[in-house]
């Protein structure tokens, strides 16, 4: 019995990786597509913005209508040959586009203006880190520029897929958005570790393309996707097998998991003497399974030809080498560095990484704060504001500067910690500037050497009792008068130096 998609029915039940390697080496290709965050799109004026409401970023290019010409986004063709020199590869001297021939009802043109014969740059390669500290060589075969497609919603359905759906939507405020699609060459020998090399290298990839700042590489968004190829030969072959394109993958367990799964499937297919079918397959999130899509086109079928409106763009040696001078350290470099310099061990590296937390302590240490109070207070208190509501870190509305501002007031002794999370507070309510919302709400601590006295003296007088007991050489008794002084003052004095007048006015009475 086969399914529909002509693999056998063995696909409900997968084998395990280590089963799989047993009997088969797997092959992977793993294609990333990056969306540039340029100001507008590839090939027109459209502003380039995720989020907005659909439809309203489009004009006749973006949406192919007769007589409309293209032309070069040139921060694209910047940001694509960084890119490429961050992966170590090859800038052409001279690249074209072509036209890329196919049918869907996203694709308002009905081809996509991509590279084929010459992409930008090529034969590159990423020194990926794996969990264990070793590194794999992935080599990059190309990174072409190309147009991102518009957006399909599909209504009515349980899966959000066409299938069962009631009716579709068509959004094209993301035709035309600059995309970069990065190509691996087969990775081979990898065995029972090829979900871990996928995941890795995606993940090497996005902090790679990240630190470039020329994508948010928000995978959750759509700013970057993965499609991972995978296929199956048996031990000893040379040839290899049949590939499915797991399309559109958007996290990273999910891309571990998609390579997992069909490892383990295609070998249940081929130990039942069935034929593996080249196919794009979806993931599911919920299973951690994969679909059958449609049959994968050939080359042949895209029918690729000169884009007949386009100039080809030939970068200069030297506009070249200064991208290559002004290319940050590597992510793991970077980490490597800052966990030397701050004296972090492994564990509180992967707690500040896993928090998406490094880049914005890092910021806090070169506006001025100590890194120690840095990590305390991204990792901790706005943390637990990111949390509350609903927004991932990098998204509160408070910068580094900010923070490194308020930490400054508590080392000078304006603010109290208690305080200083009022102030934060308020930033993030949008009050402004911290100076701006200590003044507004007035919460500077309370210095005053004449106006802390009244209030001890006030304090001793309701709690003679107390007194006598500091008198009497019980000192630690002087924490009651210390809290009656910190509430009186609303949390605004200078509990050691109330302390300090507690048993100088104490004392002075005795």
């Amino acid at each position: 019995m086969t399914s529909p998609g002509g693999s056998s029915a063995v696909e409900a039940a997968p084998y395990t990786v280590e089963e799989v390697c047993e009997r088969f080496d797997p092959v992977m290709g793993l294609e990333v597509h990056v969306e540039l965050n340029t100001a507008t799109k590839m090939f027109c004026g459209c502003r380039n913005e995720f989020g907005a409401e659909p439809n309203t970023h489009v004009c006749p290019v973006c949406l192919g209508l007769p007589g409309s010409l293209p032309r070069v986004n040139a921060r694209a063709v910047e940001s694509a040959v960084t890119i490429g020199l961050a992966l170590n590869c090859s800038v052409r001297e001279r690249s074209g586009f072509a036209r890329k021939n196919y049918f869907y009802p996203d694709m308002p043109k009905n081809f996509q203006i991509s590279q084929y014969e010459d992409p930008i740059v090529f034969d590159g390669y990423l020194d990926v880190p794996l969990d264990d500290g070793s590194t794999w060589r992935v080599e990059i075969e190309r990174a072409h520029m190309e147009e991102d497609t518009g957006k399909s919603l599909h209504m009515g359905g349980a899966t959000g897929r066409i299938h069962g759906a009631d009716y579709s939507l068509l959004d094209y405020n993301r035709a035309g958005v600059p995309l970069i699609e990065i190509v691996s060459k087969p990775i081979t020998g990898a065995g029972v570790r090829a979900p871990e090399v996928a995941r890795a290298y995606v993940s090497a990839l996005r902090d790679v393309v990240k630190g470039l700042g020329v994508s948010d590489v928000r995978m959750d968004q759509g700013s970057m996707r993965c499609d991972a190829n995978v296929s199956l030969m048996p031990k000893g072959a040379t040839t290899f097998g049949t590939r499915t394109e797991t399309k559109n993958v958007n996290s990273l367990r999910s891309v571990e998991r998609a390579v997992r799964y069909e490892m383990g499937r295609q070998a249940g297919v081929l130990l039942a003497d069935g034929t593996v079918r080249q196919e794009t397959r979806h993931f599911d999130e919920q299973s951690g399974t994969t679909s059958p899509g449609r049959a994968k086109e050939t080359l042949a079928d895209y029918r690729y030809f000169p884009e007949p409106d386009l100039v080809p763009i030939e970068p200069s040696s030297d506009w070249v080498e200064r991208l290559r001078a002004g290319l940050p350290e590597r992510p793991w470099e970077r980490r490597a560095r800052i966990r030397s310099d701050w004296g972090l061990s492994d564990e509180e590296m992967r707690d500040l990484v896993n928090a998406d937390a490094l880049d914005l302590v890092a910021a806090t240490v070169e506006a001025g704060a100590p890194s120690e109070s840095a990590r305390s207070w991204w990792v901790s208190y706005l943390a637990q504001q990111a949390n509350t509501q609903g927004v991932a870190l990098p998204e509160l509305a408070i910068t580094p500067e900010q923070v490194a501002r308020v930490i400054a007031l508590v080392s000078e002794g304006t603010l109290t910690n208690k305080l200083a999370r009022q102030v934060v507070d308020g930033v993030l309510a949008g009050e402004g500037s911290p100076d701006d919302v200590v003044a507004g709400r007035g919460l500077a601590v309370v210095s005053d050497d004449s106006a802390l006295t009244a209030a001890v003296d006030e304090a001793l007088a309701a709690q003679p009792a107390v007194a006598e007991k500091i008198r009497a050489g019980k000192t630690k008794a002087a924490g009651a008068i210390v809290g009656a002084v910190m509430k009186a003052t609303r949390g605004q004095a200078d509990a050691a130096r109330v302390n300090e007048l507690v048993l100088e006015r104490v004392g002075a009475t005795s």
